[in-house]
């Protein structure tokens, strides 16, 4: 399955993009994460079904420093990514 994320709260300068990237190598999830410009992070996860939930379930309380505010979350087609990458 593949889910498009966007995190909305205090979620960029608290290492959430580098925290997201471990977790989801730890999890076998591929896809990518990056901030935004509007101070969100978006976060793309292609893996099995339990995997990628357990992602979308870890964004929603991030990193220790984050404080996330809304989790908005779109079904995808998969694209067969490989690897999980900070961009």
């Amino acid at each position: 399955m593949r889910r498009h994320v966007i995190v909305h709260g205090r979620v960029q300068g608290v290492w959430f993009r580098g925290s997201t990237q471990e977790e989801a190598l730890r999890q076998g999830v591929d896809g990518w994460v990056r901030n935004r410009r509007d101070g969100s992070v978006e976060v793309v996860f292609e893996g099995d079904h339990e995997s990628v939930e357990r992602m979308m379930a870890w964004c929603r309380s991030g990193p220790r420093f984050a404080r996330v505010d809304a989790v908005d979350v779109e079904e995808e087609p998969i694209e067969s990514l490989q690897g999980f990458e900070i961009r």
